[in-house]
This record gives C-alpha cells, sequence and structure tokens, in this order.
C-alpha cells in the first residue's frame, strides 16, 4: 500500500475553494462518509453537493437547494418523468452547466462519489478531480450497466483517488497511479456517551433480555435467513433494527415477536439507542456487493463499548478481529456461541477488552483521515501544476 506522508500543516490554501461532489447517496439518508468527510473540508472550503435526480418536476428542470450549513449547499436535479436516458443525460448536462456558469464558480475540484456523473461533468476542466470510491457500485443492486464504463474513464480524468477500505485498494491498486486507502473511521466522542447511558429511548424495548442490534441500511446485504434463524432459535433474546429499508421489499424481513425494526434514527441519535443494547451485529452476506466493504458502524459498535459478531467480511477480519476486537460467525449456531460467550465474559475481561479496542481506535478518527487527505490533494494538485508546467515548454 502506498505511504501516507505525516499531515503536519493544515494550511488549505491551495485547495480549491470549490469542492463540487458528485453523490450517488442523499445528503440527508444515512450520516456516513461523505457527511463525516465534507463538513470537516467545508470548514476552509466552500461545497456544493450534486444528488442524483428525483423525477417531478411538472414544466422544467430544476435544481432545488438547500442550506446546510454556512459552507454547504446540496442541490438535487428535479426532472420531467417520462424521459429516455440520452434525454436525462440532456437535461443534466444543460442544468449543471447553467449552474457553473451562473455562479461564477472557476477556482472549484470535483469529487466524485459516483462516476454515473461523468455523464454530465465531464466537459468541465475543474483544478483537481478526486474519486473517492468508498463502494463498488458496480456489485450493488439495480447499478447501471454503464457503471463500470464510466469509472474506467474517471480513474483516467482523476489526480487522486481514495478507497474505503483494504480490500478496495487491493482490487483498485493498479488502476491508477496515485490511489490510496482510507477504511472507516470514527468519532469516537461521540459514540463513546453510549457508555455512560442508562435510560433506554421510549419506541425501544425495556427489558431485561439480552439485546442483539444493528443499525445502517437494510438492503440487498442483509442476512434475513441468519437473522430469522437466530431469533427462531433464541426466542430470549431481543433483536432490534435501526435503519431504512431500501431496495429490498420490507416483507421480505423476517417479523418473530422478538424482532423489532425502529426505522432511521438520525446520527445524534444513535448513541442513546445503542446504550442498553447487549452487543452488535453485522449480519452482511457474503455476495458481490459486500465483497469489498469496509463497514463504518464496526468503529462506532466499538466505541460504544459494544461487542461485535459479524460474518466474514474481509475488511472486518483484517483489522478487528485479527487484533481479537470482533468475533466472527458464519451462521446462527456461530452468532449464538459468540454471543453467549459475550453474555458470560467476567467484568475484568470485559475491562481488558475495552482497554485494547480504545488503545486501537486512538489511532483513527475522522479528523486524522480528513488531515491526510489533505496533505495527499495539496500533493497531487503540486505535482499536476509541475506536470503543466513541463509540457507547456515542450
Amino acid at each position: 500500500m502506498n505511504l501516507l506522508p505525516t499531515f503536519s500543516d493544515d494550511d488549505t490554501d491551495s485547495l480549491p475553494k470549490n469542492i463540487i461532489v458528485f453523490s450517488h447517496l442523499r445528503w440527508d439518508f444515512v450520516y456516513q462518509r461523505p457527511q463525516h468527510l465534507l463538513t470537516r473540508f467545508a470548514k476552509s472550503r466552500k461545497i456544493h453537493f450534486i444528488e442524483e435526480p428525483v423525477f417531478d418536476a411538472t414544466n422544467e428542470a430544476f435544481y432545488s437547494f438547500s442550506i446546510i450549513s454556512e459552507n454547504i449547499n446540496v442541490l438535487v436535479p428535479h426532472i420531467i418523468p417520462g424521459l429516455h436516458p440520452p434525454q436525462i443525460e440532456i437535461v443534466q448536462i444543460n442544468l449543471f452547466n447553467n449552474f457553473m456558469k451562473g455562479n461564477d464558480i472557476l477556482n472549484c475540484g470535483f469529487w466524485y462519489y459516483t462516476p454515473m456523473a461523468l455523464e454530465f461533468s465531464r466537459n468541465h476542466n475543474p483544478d483537481l478531480i478526486v474519486y473517492d470510491c468508498m463502494n463498488d457500485l458496480s456489485a450493488f443492486k439495480f447499478a447501471p450497466e454503464s457503471i463500470k464504463i464510466l469509472e474506467k474513464e474517471l480513474l483516467k480524468k482523476a489526480d487522486i483517488v481514495f478507497t474505503g477500505g483494504e480490500s478496495l485498494y487491493e482490487a483498485k491498486k493498479n488502476q491508477h497511479f496515485n490511489i490510496y486507502s482510507f477504511p472507516s473511521s470514527i468519532e469516537k466522542e461521540h459514540f463513546s456517551k453510549a457508555r455512560e447511558i442508562s435510560s433506554c429511548p421510549a419506541d425501544q424495548i425495556n427489558t431485561s433480555k439480552p439485546k442483539l442490534g444493528f443499525f445502517g441500511v437494510i438492503d440487498e446485504r442483509f442476512d434475513i435467513d441468519l437473522i430469522k434463524d437466530l431469533s427462531n432459535a433464541r426466542k430470549d433474546w431481543q433483536f432490534i433494527f435501526i435503519g431504512p429499508v431500501v431496495k429490498i421489499d420490507p416483507d421480505t424481513l423476517p417479523t418473530n415477536d422478538n424482532i423489532f425494526y425502529l426505522g432511521p434514527k438520525s446520527y445524534q441519535e444513535l448513541p442513546s439507542y445503542i446504550a442498553t443494547w447487549d452487543m452488535a451485529l453485522i449480519p452482511f452476506l457474503l455476495n458481490e456487493s459486500t465483497r469489498f466493504i469496509s463497514p463504518t458502524k464496526t468503529p462506532e459498535y466499538l466505541a460504544a463499548g459494544l461487542p461485535v459478531i459479524s460474518t466474514p467480511i474481509k475488511d472486518v477480519i483484517n483489522p478487528y478481529s485479527k487484533n481479537k476486537l470482533v468475533q466472527i460467525g458464519v451462521n446462527a449456531e456461530d452468532f449464538i456461541q459468540a454471543a453467549e460467550h459475550e453474555l458470560n465474559r467476567s467484568s475484568i475481561l470485559r475491562q481488558d477488552w475495552l482497554k485494547k479496542v480504545d488503545e486501537f481506535l486512538a489511532k483513527n478518527s475522522w479528523d486524522m483521515t480528513c488531515n491526510k487527505m489533505i496533505c495527499l490533494i495539496k500533493k497531487a494538485i503540486k505535482q499536476k501544476l509541475v506536470t503543466s508546467i513541463s509540457e507547456s515548454y515542450v
């Protein structure tokens, strides 16, 4: 893996004053990697966060604007329904061109989370192009067929590439000259609040029975059969799930009496919900959509002081299981055995485990990640300038 330079200077003067972000995720969907990083970049730069379109316009297409904070604006393209893909592409090109021209955005960098945005942004020439490849989007359900082709184009155009985990880095490292792995990080101070909370939110069951929980998006990665088998085998345990259900039929989810779906909760609310859990679950299937994921929830669970049981996701095994911080299970029997082990662990052994957790998490934070990214971006900008000057003399 590429060695990261030491970050010793927080001066960001060389960074573009405007960062145009192209995202497949909506800002207010689930608070995760884009929000963590961009709120930090917004301390010194203007962020224009462009989401995927919604098809609800009546007369003509337009951008709606939402002000999230002083330096963060969210733009949503509203397009007339019923258009064919080539027509949608033309509309998106016009909307984006008008936005760039109308706001006189000259000094800017493009930050891509989705290669699909190239369809309407490729003709622009920003000062910097960043591809933050947080997931392999081509492996997700309903992914457009063109996404692989567009990603190849983006990798050719990008000045620097970040990946959302080590497995994804290994898969992409030979496709770009300037690529770095940045696995899921943590706001430890936020989730560690759960260690001090003893009350239970009104809509979460308050019981002395063991609580096993999950928060995050419930989608095609979710192992429905595993949860069903667990709840059938241990009817004396409570299984709590927090988060939106997307891309799968909610009716396919198991509905045993000891399973509770609480729906989405805000990032700020999460510590109060997980505070009374006995352990946390990462019940993901092993398929194409989970092959390269690095679940952000892993360090968040640990920061809350929760024992974690996960299916054998590569980026959970290494480093978390490797460092004896997380237990791995393949089936319901494994999960039950691991859970019983955690429930019966002595307070002394639990404190020893928590000490290891805190030592491990102290080496990582979203602040550290952002600072390292800034350092690498500044280096990429300097190299691009040097190359441009050299080419001008050829």
